[in-house]
């Protein structure tokens, strides 16, 4: 964590507009996941505004990657209710949840490391009917158009991360940032609805932290995409989100403007080691 709850920069204007967030786009209530014996999270409810940036905050062990982890379909849950646009996804695999335009990246980069950085990339784009022998053979024109607009798209997001010039390389030899970035940008070839971002900003200089900042401002601004981003950096939270959402110890214990949470007791206590529940073990390590 960078800094304390309410140490961002005195006086910094929050670039993130909170009229513009409109009806909830998302609903979680009352997720429950064990490990055996551990609660790694004990009942967590929160909601996101279609439109909006939210921060999902919390001191390590809170639950926060976890919690991710099931809403995502990459961990069942034990309980608890979590729908996307009305549509329950708890229960459904990740892929049908990344079809209906709910997408995430991982703290930990997943890239296709023998694979080109543009193979990577264009691998994520729907509807490609090259993807059908069928339509391969009997319907050239259309395939190879597709594919030069994916390539397109590829490349244009591959320049908003400053990974143009490395293109043809394999995905592998980047250095963790890139591949942070590159995460990032294959995400966005889905043209996802719903984007959730678990630490972002780890690993990446201040330069490109700032374009993928700015680049999601647009994507929220032009095109009406919602976020939900785990992060430690005070700053960024606090002068890029327009509503945090704070976990600890696998439960929700605080949420709304960043103003208001940054000076919540619960926060403070929860950060600086106070006890805003009864204490209890959690097993979502390093989180």
């Amino acid at each position: 964590m960078t800094d304390a709850p309410g140490t961002g920069p005195a006086g910094a204007l929050a670039v993130a507009d909170p009229g513009r967030a409109g009806s909830e786009i998302f609903r979680a209530e009352g997720v429950v996941k064990t490990f055996g014996g551990i609660r790694a999270v004990d009942g967590a409810s929160m909601g996101v505004r279609e439109g909006s940036i939210t921060a999902l905050i919390g001191p390590n062990g809170a639950g926060k990657t976890t919690f991710f982890n099931v809403i995502t379909g990459f961990y069942a849950a034990d309980a608890g209710t979590a729908t996307f646009r009305g549509t329950p996804v708890l229960g459904r695999p990740p892929y049908a949840i990344a079809r209906l335009g709910m997408v995430r990246t991982f703290q930990i980069t997943k890239a296709l490391a023998r694979m080109p950085v543009i193979d990577n990339m264009m691998l994520a784009a729907p509807d490609q009917p090259g993807e059908r022998l069928l339509n391969a053979v009997f319907r050239p024109g259309l395939t190879k158009r597709r594919e030069r607009e994916v390539r397109e798209q590829a490349m244009e997001l591959l320049e908003v991360f400053n990974l143009a010039q490395l293109a043809d390389r394999y995905a592998g030899t980047l250095s963790g940032g890139q591949r942070k970035l590159l995460e990032l940008a294959r995400a966005l070839m889905t043209r996802p609805r719903f984007l959730l971002l678990d630490e972002p900003m780890a690993g990446i200089n201040p330069t490109l932290g700032k374009r993928l900042l700015d680049h999601m401002q647009r994507l929220r601004r032009e095109e009406g995409a919602t976020f939900l981003f785990v992060e430690h950096d005070m700053e960024v939270v606090m002068n890029h989100s327009d509503r945090v959402v704070v976990m600890a110890e696998g439960r929700v214990i605080a949420e709304g403007a960043p103003a208001e949470v940054r000076s919540d007791k619960r926060v403070i206590d929860a950060y600086l080691g106070g006890s805003a529940e009864p204490s209890r073990s959690n097993g979502d390590e390093g989180r």
